[in-house]
């Protein structure tokens, strides 16, 4: 069953990664494959719980994989998608963007 989406894309994107915790994810896993673990200490002051709830919800939404290695301790390893990766672009025109603020009001 699909979801029924916005009208304006605009707003579908940010229905997609409106959580500052989605955002920095993305931006962690366009370097690659990473475990919850790294994912954690990198964005920082996520909670554990925050974090699996946001690594759930990008998983339903189709923008990564979560991959479970049947060992002891469990691993478990989080990668974007392809439309998890096609993202790069509107996190490289945020970054932008943010320089520019950051240099305008220094």
């Amino acid at each position: 069953m699909k979801k029924e989406l916005p009208a304006c894309p605009v707003e579908t994107t940010l229905m997609l990664i409106s959580d500052r915790w989605k955002v920095l994810i993305i931006r962690d896993l366009l370097g690659g494959t990473k475990r919850f673990g790294e994912l954690k200490k990198s964005i920082g002051t996520v909670s554990q719980k925050v974090l699996t709830s946001n690594l759930r919800s990008m998983e339903e939404s189709g923008l990564l994989t979560r991959k479970v290695y049947a060992e002891v301790p469990p691993r478990v390893e989080y990668t974007l998608t392809e439309t998890g990766y096609s993202l790069k672009t509107v996190l490289d025109a945020m970054a932008m963007w943010g320089t520019e603020y950051k240099q305008k009001t220094q």
